[in-house]
Formats: C-alpha cells, structure tokens, sequence
C-alpha cells in the first residue's frame, strides 16, 4: 500500500512510523523545513496522569506502552519513565488527591499519595513545604524538540519512507491523491492529513466550515540546569482544575472555597514542569481560547509560575533563557481523543487532539492504522 502524510509534527510522525513499520510505502510531506509547532513546544510528557477514564485513558496508556517500545529502539528520543508528583497544601487540595487516588481506575495509572517525606525520597529536589503529594507511576517523558528528528533518523533507514519537507499541498486532485505547490502530484492509496492547528486553506475547503476543532493558544519558559536531578516531572494542585481525571465533589469544592491567584485564573493556568536532558526545567502553562490571539507573551504568567516552582524547589530558579508562545488544535467533543474525518475519498484529517499529542499520539495513529486496514 502507498500512504501519503501530510504534516511532520508528532502525530504525522507517528502515522508515518505506523505505515512503514506495517510494510507500506510512505511519503511523508511537510510545509517548513522541519515542523516547528505544537508538537516541539510542549513539555514532552507522556501525561496519563490526568487524562479522562475509558477511551481516553485506554489510549494513553497504549500509547505509553508504544512510546516505551520506541524509546528502546530510537534511543535519542530521550525516553524515560520518570512519573510524576503533585504536591498538595492543605485540606482541600489534598482531598482531591484522596479522590484520585480513590478512583477505579488509579491502579492503572499508578496512583499513590505520598507523605512529603515519601516524596522527598523520591524527588530530593522538592525541599519546599507541602502536605502530602499525588505520585503517577504511569507518566513518562521524551525530548519533545528533537523526538521528530530522532523519529525520522530511524524512519530514513527504511527503503519504504521518503521525507518531502519545504512543500505545502495544496489540492486534492484525485481519490488519494494531492498536489503540492512544487506543481508535483502525489498518488496514494491513502492520504492523511496531520496538520495540527493549521485549519485553514485545504483543511477548511476539505472539511467545512464546521470543523469541530478550536485552537489554544499557551505560554511556556525553559531554564538553564537546575544544577540537580528533578527526578520526576512535576505539577501543582492547580493542574487538578484543569485535568478530567480530578473531577470530584472534592474538586468542586476545591473551586468554590480555593480559588486561583489573580494571574493564574486570569490566565488559566496550571504548573508542570520537566527536567530536560541537558538539566534545564521546562516550565508551563496557560491556556487562551478567544481568537484573535496576542501577539506578544505576557510577564505576568512567568512571574506567577516562578514564584510557585520556587516555593516547591525551596529555591531560586535558574536563569530563565527561552520563552515562547504556540498554537495546538483541540476537538471540541470531549468524547473523543481526536478528530478523524474523511475528507474526500481516499483521504482522511487527523488532528485535534489538544494537550493530548504528545501523550496520545502512537495510539491515534496505530487506531487510524488499524480502521483504515493498514
């Protein structure tokens, strides 16, 4: 079979690498020259922890159990299954965590509460004060700004995989079949498009104007090395208001009795943060909505976000030196992990998947795999 992908983030990636790995002739074609997205400015968390139950929760933990696999054979990928930990102050955060841990579903995720002691022990750089703190055994991480490289290293070996990067498609011409704006047709069995928040132009002509995806917009900081291990990836009990997982009467009552600082439920904000390979943390985020979006990054979030990540740290952070803004596209039906739709004969959209890429993305594409008869 021949597949045509449209889009080099991480969930055309891991069409391409599905696709190939079942044997099939891929080209894999990509608007820049490498994708510079979502799916390289997010945290690289593989993020079970706070997924909602049943289909949502069954593909992230699919997809961990991919990512792991892959992680063994593409080492750069930077896999590592460190979990993670939610500190807690207070009676009231703490019993959304008693909540999660009460689940159903919390062996599955790996959820343990933790004294801070317990905590310390497993993340020693966690020196500041807290109650208790919810630890995911199930969350994992990769390097999210050199994954697609490291993916497309391994995908090259194959005599299967051509990669196209510096072309847009631009029409749909034919059943499996698209031209790009180097006026070269490309003929497929089955195209995919994996154009992650780019809806506009082909994507709204194919779909409608209907689409039931909206674009998010977030901020994000990286620093210099901590100087120690952060063992785990870390979160804050804001997270909790933002995450299904943590939905409760406890979490109601959370929001009613406790609610965010000024900045952060201006801005909608949540703390996670990860140690990268060479030490720094990468530290997030916020989440905008109403269109059109600024233009520019705001001070005050990153004011608001240090001051929590110092307060958990027990110190100062490290010099802060990137910052940046980027744009993921969500599916507006909180029932689905993704957005998938035939869009002509031949062709499929793929996208939407919200916070979840990263996390989701080998088992969005293994189910696209699989129901399109790869």
């Amino acid at each position: 079979m021949r597949v045509t992908v449209v889009g080099a983030g991480v969930v055309g990636t891991m069409h391409a690498w599905h696709a190939v790995e079942r044997g099939h002739q891929v080209v894999q074609i990509e608007r820049e020259a490498e994708a510079r997205g979502a799916s390289l400015r997010n945290f690289g968390q593989i993020w079970v922890s706070g997924r909602a139950g049943g289909e949502e929760l069954a593909a992230a933990l699919r997809a961990r159990e991919l990512w792991e696999g892959i992680g063994g054979r593409v080492p750069a990928l930077g896999f590592r299954p460190n979990g993670s930990l939610t500190p807690v102050r207070g009676p009231l955060e703490l019993a959304v965590a008693e909540a999660a841990v009460a689940r159903a579903d919390a062996a599955a995720r790996g959820y343990k509460l933790l004294t801070p002691g317990e905590a310390r022990a497993l993340n020693p750089a966690l020196r500041g004060d807290f109650t208790a703190a919810l630890y995911c055994e199930r969350d994992a991480a990769v390097e999210p700004r050199t994954a697609q490289l490291a993916l497309r290293a391994e995908l090259l070996k194959s005599p299967n995989y051509t990669f196209l990067p510096g072309r847009e498609v631009r029409d749909v011409t034919g059943a499996g079949t698209v031209r790009d704006d180097h006026g070269d047709t490309h003929h497929a069995d089955a195209v995919v498009l994996c154009t992650g928040a780019w809806l506009g132009g082909l994507v709204r002509e194919l779909a409608g104007p209907d689409l039931p995806v909206r674009r998010v917009r977030l901020q994000m900081m990286q620093t210099d090395p901590l100087g120690e291990p952060l063992t785990t990836s870390v979160a804050d009990a804001d997270s909790f208001r933002y995450y299904p997982a943590y939905a409760s009467p406890a979490l109601d009552e959370l929001n009613a009795r406790q609610p965010q600082p000024q900045t952060a439920a201006a801005h909608k904000m949540q703390l996670l943060m990860v140690q990268r390979a060479d030490g720094g943390l990468t530290i997030g985020d916020t989440h905008e909505y109403e269109h059109p979006f600024a233009f520019d990054t705001v001070e005050e979030p990153y004011e608001h976000l240090t001051g929590v990540v110092e307060s958990l740290l027990g110190r100062p952070l490290p010099r802060v030196r990137h910052r940046w803004a980027g744009v993921y596209a969500q599916c507006t039906d909180p029932g689905k992990v993704v957005h998938r739709q035939q869009v002509h004969e031949g062709v499929w959209l793929v996208t939407g998947p919200g916070g979840r890429g990263m996390t989701c993305a080998p088992a969005i594409a293994e189910t696209t795999a699989n129901e399109l008869g790869w």
